[in-house]
C-alpha cells in the first residue's frame, strides 16, 4: 500500500535531520534549520515535497501545541498579574504599527483598504520563535520575558477580530455590528467555560486520572483536552490556536500541570518543527534573489521602526529602558499568524501576488534573523544604557541590572527530595526543622493532594523527565535525595539528573548492597542501603547505651560505611580490628520517674537518705516543671513528679525506682 505523504514526511525529516545537525555544530539554532530545510525541499528549490497542503495541516498542529505547552506554563493568575501589559501595551502596539506600517504603504501608491491589511499583517510577531528562544534561553520569567508573552497574548487574540475584520473592509459584510457583537459574546461565553473547566471540572478529572499511575491514559486525556477547547474555540469562530492556549491555562490550574507539559513537549517539538519547515516551502527563492536589496533593506527599517515602537510602548507602561529595548528587539518580526492571515487577505482582493511574495520573504528573512537579535540583544542594550546621555535620561539607571531578575523567587542551594514515601517525608520533615529549603517530586496524585493541603513544596510528576527536573531547579540544587524504592526507576533518573548536572551531590537510597557499586557507577554520590543501615543504627544505639564514647561510635559507623559496608557482608570468621579490648563500664545511667506524694524517700534532705548506703546510687540531676537541678546539693529534696537521673548497677537502679513508685 502506497502512501504519499508518508515519503513527504520521509523527505522532510531526513533534510531536517541533516541540516538541523550541521546548524547545530555552528552552534545555530534549530528553527533555522528548519526553515532552511523547507526553502531546499521546497517548490522554489529542489521541489522534493508534493503534498504542501497536507504538510501546512500537520503543521498547524505545531502551533496548537506551542501554545498549548505555553498556556500550561503559566496560569490565570499569572495572566491576570500582566493584564495592564496585555491589554494596554499590546493593543497600544499593534494600533500603532498599524498606523505606521499602513500609512507607509499608502504613500507608495496602495487604498486605503489595502493599507490597513498590510498594517494588521507587520503588527504581528512570531509566538512561535520568540517562545521557543526564550524558553530555551530561560528568560521567559524575567521582566522583559512576561512583557514580551503579554504583546504576544494580545496579538494572538486580536489576531481573530482581523480575520473577521478582514471582509468588513474589504467591502464583502453587510452587517458590520452584528459581526461585532456575535464575537464579544462568543468569547464571554468561551472565558466563563475556561474559567469553570479550571477551578471545578479538569482539575478534579486529572486527579481521577493520575490515580490510575497510567502514562497512557494520563496523555490521551491532556491530548483530549488540548483538542476539545481548540475545537470549541474554532466552531465559535475564534482561532484553532487561541483554544489552545486557553486549554492549556485550564490544565495550569492543577497540580498536574508538570507532568502534562513534560508529556507533550515530545510532540510540540516534532510539530512544531513541520511548521517552521512548511513557512520555509512557502518562499519562493527566484523573487528573494532577484529582489534581495529592497527585502533586506525593508527587514531593517522593520527591525529598527517596529523595535523602537515597542519599546517606547513598555517604555510608557513605566518599565526601565533594558526592558523596553530588549522587549522591542524581541518583537521586531513577523509572526505566523501573519501567513494565515495574509491567505484571507489575498481570498478579499487585499493583497496581490507580488505584494505577498514580498511580504513572505520579508517575513520569512526576519524570522531567521530573529534568534540572532534576541541572542545579541542583551550586549547592544548594555553597551546603548552605557552611554552617558541615555543613563542620563534614565530614571534610575542604576537598576537596570536588576531586571533580568525572575519576578519568581528561584529555589537556589536547595535540596530536592525525589519521592515522598516514609524516607522522603521523614527527610522532608528534618529539612523544615533545620530551615533547609527543599521540593520534592511525587508520581502519587493522591499524596501530592494530600501533601499540598499541608503546604508541603511538592509537585507531581516523573522526575526521570528532564521537564521535571528542570522545574524544582535541580541544575542550582546543592544536593538530590532520590528515595524511591523502584530500581529501574532509580537508574533513569541518576541519568537524567546527572544529563543536567554533574555537579549536583546526589544521594540514592537501595534495598540492596549489591546494587551500590552500579549506582555510584551511574553518577549518584552516596547510596545507602537500607538492608545494611538499619543494622548500623541499632548497633550505634547499642553502643551508645553502653557508653561507649560518642566518638568512638561515630569512627566506627564511618568505619562500616567508607568499605561500603564489607564488614557486615563478611561471612567468615570476623577479625577483631576495632577496640580489641573492651573497655565498657560497668555502670547505668538511668532516669526515674518519682511517682509517689509521700514515703520514706519523699520530701526529706538527701543529706538524711544515704542513698548510696541503703540503694547503691549516686544523684546526677533533678528535672522538676520543666528546670534541670545539674547540681544535687545536700539539702535538695525528692518531690512528686520529679524526674531523677541517678548511675549504679542495674539491681540497684531497680531497687531504688519500686521505693519512688
Amino acid at each position: 500500500m502506497h502512501i504519499p505523504i508518508l515519503q513527504d514526511i520521509l523527505i522532510l525529516l531526513g533534510f531536517s535531520v541533516i541540516i538541523v545537525f550541521l546548524l547545530q555544530r555552528l552552534k545555530i539554532p534549530s528553527i533555522i534549520g528548519f526553515l532552511f530545510t523547507g526553502i531546499i525541499i521546497g517548490p522554489s528549490v529542489l521541489s522534493l515535497v508534493t503534498a504542501v497542503e497536507q504538510i501546512e495541516i500537520i503543521s498547524e498542529i505545531g502551533v496548537i501545541m506551542l501554545l498549548f505547552v505555553i498556556g500550561m506554563e503559566l496560569s490565570i493568575k499569572q495572566l491576570a498579574s500582566i493584564k495592564k501589559t496585555v491589554f494596554i501595551g499590546g493593543g497600544l502596539q499593534v494600533l500603532l504599527s498599524i498606523l505606521i506600517a499602513g500609512s507607509f504603504y499608502y504613500f507608495l501608491g496602495f487604498s486605503w483598504e489595502e493599507s490597513i491589511f498590510v498594517g494588521f499583517l507587520f503588527s504581528l510577531s512570531s509566538t512561535a520563535i520568540v517562545l521557543s528562544v526564550l524558553q530555551d534561553r530561560n528568560e521567559i520569567n524575567t521582566n522583559y520575558g512576561k512583557n514580551t508573552l503579554a504583546i504576544l497574548i494580545f496579538q494572538d487574540i486580536i489576531v481573530v477580530p482581523m480575520m473577521l475584520f478582514t471582509p468588513i473592509i474589504a467591502g464583502q459584510s453587510d452587517n458590520v455590528t452584528q459581526s461585532i457583537l456575535l464575537l464579544l459574546l462568543k468569547t464571554a461565553v468561551v472565558v466563563i467555560i475556561t474559567i469553570i473547566s479550571a477551578k471545578y471540572v479538569v482539575p478534579k478529572l486529572l486527579y481521577a486520572v493520575a490515580k490510575t499511575r497510567s502514562k497512557e491514559l494520563f496523555l490521551l486525556t491532556t491530548i483530549t483536552i488540548c483538542f476539545a477547547v481548540a475545537f470549541l474555540t474554532s466552531e465559535t469562530g475564534l482561532s484553532l490556536a487561541l483554544g489552545a492556549f486557553l486549554a492549556g491555562l485550564i490544565i495550569s490550574e492543577s497540580e498536574f500541570s508538570h507532568q502534562a507539559t513534560n508529556i507533550i513537549l515530545p510532540f510540540k517539538e516534532l510539530f512544531t518543527s513541520f511548521f517552521f519547515i512548511s513557512i520555509g516551502m512557502l518562499l519562493d527563492i527566484n523573487f528573494f534573489l532577484e529582489n534581495f536589496l529592497i527585502i533586506i533593506l525593508v527587514v531593517l527599517a522593520l527591525l529598527l521602526i517596529k523595535s523602537s515602537l515597542i519599546a517606547l510602548c513598555i517604555r510608557l507602561l513605566g518599565y526601565q529602558m533594558r526592558t523596553a529595548i530588549l522587549t522591542g528587539f524581541a518583537l521586531f518580526q513577523v509572526g505566523e499568524f501573519a501567513f494565515i492571515l495574509s491567505k484571507v487577505g489575498i481570498e478579499n482582493n487585499l493583497l496581490s501576488t507580488t505584494t505577498n511574495q514580498y511580504f513572505l520573504a520579508i517575513s520569512i528573512v526576519s524570522m531567521m534573523i530573529s534568534p540572532f537579535v534576541i541572542l545579541y540583544a542583551s550586549r547592544f542594550t548594555d553597551s546603548v544604557l552605557g552611554n552617558k546621555l541615555v543613563r542620563a535620561l534614565q530614571k534610575n539607571p542604576q537598576q537596570h541590572e536588576e531586571e533580568l531578575e525572575t519576578d519568581d523567587k528561584e529555589l537556589k542551594n536547595h535540596l530536592v527530595i525525589i519521592g515522598y514515601g516514609i524516607n522522603g517525608s521523614n527527610l522532608a520533615k528534618a529539612a523544615y526543622q533545620c530551615n533547609i529549603p527543599f521540593v520534592v517530586i511525587e508520581y502519587n496524585a493522591e499524596t501530592v493532594k494530600r501533601e499540598k493541603k499541608n503546604n508541603i513544596p511538592i509537585i507531581y510528576g516523573d522526575a526521570s523527565h528532564s521537564h521535571i527536573l528542570e522545574k524544582v531547579n535541580v541544575v542550582h540544587a546543592r544536593t538530590v535525595v532520590i528515595a524511591i524504592s523502584d530500581d529501574k526507576a532509580t537508574k533513569a533518573i541518576i541519568g537524567t539528573i546527572r544529563s543536567l548536572s554533574k555537579s549536583v551531590h546526589l544521594i540514592v537510597r537501595t534495598r540492596y548492597i549489591k546494587q551500590i557499586n552500579q549506582l555510584i557507577s551511574l553518577g549518584a554520590d552516596e547510596v545507602i542501603p537500607e538492608e545494611f543501615e538499619t543494622s548500623v543504627e541499632i548497633f550505634s544505639r547499642v553502643m551508645h547505651n553502653f557508653l561507649i564514647p560518642e566518638e568512638d561510635i561515630h569512627h566506627f559507623v564511618e568505619y562500616i560505611r567508607a568499605d561500603n559496608y564489607e564488614l557486615l557482608q563478611n561471612k567468615k570468621e570476623l577479625i577483631r580490628t576495632y577496640n580489641p579490648k573492651p573497655t565498657h563500664p560497668e555502670f547505668n545511667i538511668t532516669c526515674v520517674r518519682v511517682i509517689r506524694d509521700s514515703g520514706k524517700l519523699i520530701q526529706k534532705p538527701l543529706s538524711q537518705l544515704n542513698l548510696r548506703e541503703n540503694f547503691g546510687v549516686n544523684i546526677l540531676a533533678i528535672k522538676r516543671k520543666g528546670i534541670m537541678i545539674d547540681n544535687v546539693g545536700p539539702e535538695e529534696k525528692i518531690m512528686q513528679h520529679d524526674l531523677v537521673f541517678i548511675n549504679g548497677n542495674p539491681e540497684n537502679i531497680e531497687r531504688f525506682n519500686k521505693a519512688l513508685v
